[in-house]
């Protein structure tokens, strides 16, 4: 099944490029607004509720071109992210070290926004690059769960770019920027999605193809990546784990549009501008840290 969160504070299943409401079926089942997101008490309350979800259709199903579509898990307890789990991208960073030796950090949940919106670049003297990554959904509450269950925790699959800013500063800081991780269009349930080992990507700035790669290519695949975390933090439903960008990332400067496509979902779209705060950085970062790569030569789609 295909989720969406949409409008503020709706979900839908989507069908045929239609939306079909879920709040009132959520409601009856105990959903509250504001206690949570419709979508983080949907996937907490799954076993329950997917029969229901399965035989239920609106009566009026919206047209997904007119719903405004956002981050499809709006309120997640935390986004734990993956440092350098590409081969490739390890060997463009010109760094030694990977995931499997910097186990894995954090962004912010209020760097979230979904598909149509935009990045706001917060300084007009840093580089910021694009991160097009698979992402997953955690289904429900997992501590210390070994490699070969991790994927019975997973509740399904959406696309993420981790924004970053280039320098010396903490990862977290860099990255959790407002606006600074676009994620959807929407969530494919686990059950329909498949293995998230052979899953393409392909990264376009402007048009113009950044990163293509593939899952299989991973140095922590999916299940170590859950299996890890859950050693170092309990993982709630409605957690979610970014597995990592490949190489090929760039800047990104206002007016360029970024579209990552994964295999198995869809597009994830969204724009760059300048904040309307911009300013000076306010830390001494640039400079410091890896030397990101040189911008790239760009294949037009």
């Amino acid at each position: 099944m295909k989720l969406v969160s949409y409008a503020g504070t709706s979900v839908g299943l989507v069908i045929d490029e239609r939306v079909h409401r879920l709040d009132d079926l959520l409601a009856e089942h105990g959903w509250t607004r504001g206690e949570s997101s419709a979508m983080r008490f949907l996937i907490a309350h799954w076993d329950a509720l997917v029969p229901a979800i399965r035989a239920y259709r609106d009566e009026a199903p919206r047209p997904l071109a007119e719903c405004r579509l956002d981050a499809p898990v709006p309120d997640p307890t935390k986004i734990i992210a993956a440092p350098v789990n590409y081969a490739d991208h390890r060997v463009e960073m010109e760094v030694t070290s990977t995931v499997a030796d910097l186990g894995v950090f954090l962004k912010a949940p209020s760097s979230l926004i979904g598909p149509g919106a935009s990045i706001e670049l917060p300084y007009h003297d840093r580089r910021f690059d694009q991160e097009g990554e698979l992402a997953l959904i955690i289904g429900r509450t997992a501590s210390h769960v070994p490699p070969q269950q991790a994927l019975d925790y997973v509740f399904g699959y959406t696309g993420l770019l981790d924004i970053t800013m280039r320098g010396g500063e903490d990862r977290s800081t860099r990255k959790s920027f407002d606006t600074f991780t676009p994620m959807g269009p929407w969530i494919v349930t686990a059950d329909e999605f498949g293995a998230p080992s052979n899953v393409s990507l392909v990264c376009a700035v402007s048009g113009g193809v950044r990163q293509e790669a593939n899952t299989a290519d991973l140095i922590w695949d999916v299940p170590k990546l859950v299996a890890y975390a859950s050693t170092v933090m309990t993982l709630s439903p409605g957690d979610i784990i970014t597995t990592g960008t490949p190489a090929g990332v760039g800047p990104i400067v206002a007016g360029d549009m970024i579209d990552l496509d994964l295999s198995g979902i869809g597009t994830l779209s969204v724009g760059v501008t300048t904040s309307r705060h911009a300013t000076g950085s306010a830390t001494r970062g640039a400079g410091n840290g890896p030397e990101p790569p040189p911008p790239t030569v760009l294949r037009r789609l």
